[in-house]
């Protein structure tokens, strides 16, 4: 079980996120070949765009790697039996009822028949000033980052309408990150593990997110263009 034997295990975690749009089969192998001799503790797969490529990319990573592999839909296209696992996503910082609730009564009869492992995720996008892929895509806008209270506030009913994570997301290549106080204070109002991805390229951001609070850091765009990164940025979970 993914959820209880790494994302709800005590200790941080540190979790990779592959776009099949942004990767070809060289870069992937690469990418593969890095997150195995890194530690990764788990692989998820998805992006704002429908890729022909998606269960190929799946497909690849599992025989090439026995690091678990979750689905983090970007849509309805971007679901897979290949993978062992969904980060069902309730994208509680908006109010398009296509991402609370309506592309999951669609997507309930395959989830049902399916063997993935279902994960109920709060999904909250952060940020300001900057129109990131999934706001654009979801049509709806992220709570601000001066905004604790209205993020704390979302997190917790996440939590409270059954969520079995809470995921803060500044959104692919974000220019600024979640703020320390933030996760903080989120961390100390919930009892749900707690994801926190986007904006993040230092190794010192990704320290201080677990310092905050976070039990699981999420790393894409930071290391598209140069894998190598990879072997210094996941070690950081390891001082935890």
């Amino acid at each position: 079980m993914i959820y209880e034997n790494i994302i709800r295990k005590p200790g941080k975690k540190f979790a990779l996120l592959i776009d099949p749009d942004k990767q070809d089969k060289h870069s992937l192998l690469n990418t593969i070949e890095a997150a195995n001799k890194t530690g990764v503790d788990l692989i998820m797969v998805g992006g704002s765009l429908v890729s022909d490529t998606f269960d190929s990319t799946i497909l690849t990573i599992k025989q090439n790697s026995s690091i678990p592999v979750l689905l983090f839909p970007g849509s309805l296209l971007q679901l897979s039996r290949e993978a062992d696992g969904i980060l069902l996503l309730s994208l509680l910082s908006g109010r398009n009822p296509d991402y609370l609730i309506g592309n999951h009564v669609l997507a309930a009869p395959y989830l049902k028949k399916s063997n993935l492992e279902i994960i109920p995720t709060g999904y909250i996008l952060i940020g300001e000033n900057n129109s990131s892929s999934v706001e654009y895509v979801t049509n709806t806008k992220p709570i601000p980052l001066s905004k604790t209270d209205l993020i704390v506030a979302t997190a917790v009913a996440g939590e409270m309408m059954g969520n079995k994570t809470i995921y803060l997301e500044a959104g692919s290549g974000a220019r600024n990150r979640i703020k320390d106080t933030t996760i903080k204070t989120v961390k100390r109002n919930i009892s749900v593990p707690l994801i926190v991805g986007g904006g993040i390229h230092y190794e010192k951001e990704i320290y201080n997110a677990y310092s905050s609070g976070a039990d699981m850091v999420v790393i894409s765009t930071a290391v598209e263009n140069d894998i190598s990164i990879l072997y210094s940025l996941a070690k950081i979970s390891l001082d935890f």
